[in-house]
């Protein structure tokens, strides 16, 4: 059963009912009984639960079986690592990075 939301044309009070669709729409506010309109609403959002929405729970038998058989095969191989030299990093000059400046004073 839907969710509907309506306004007072009165006092413009909101509020939401739970009803059927088969149910007449509400006529009369229930704060000052002024007259209401049904509001067009958004619905609800799906919701997906369980298994059978993803690519994978659809696969063949044969296609897992055969996946299950290639092992490590299938995963990209890692990076080689970059040759490392045996001298130190170059030394920077000057400050180390996020020390604070100076304040130069103005000359005028």
């Amino acid at each position: 059963m839907p969710t509907y939301e309506y306004e007072c044309e009165k006092c413009g009070h909101r509020f939401e009912l739970f009803q059927s669709m088969m149910d007449e729409p509400k006529k009369r506010c229930p704060k000052c009984r002024g007259k209401v309109r049904r509001l067009i609403g958004t619905g609800a959002g799906m919701i997906f639960k369980g298994s059978g929405f993803y690519v994978t729970d659809y696969r063949s038998d044969s296609y897992k079986d055969q996946k299950k058989s290639e092992g490590d095969a299938s995963k990209p191989a890692p990076k080689p690592e970059s040759p490392k030299s045996d001298s130190p990093a170059p030394k920077t000059e000057g400050k180390p990075e996020g020390a604070p400046k100076k304040k130069k004073k103005d000359s005028a």
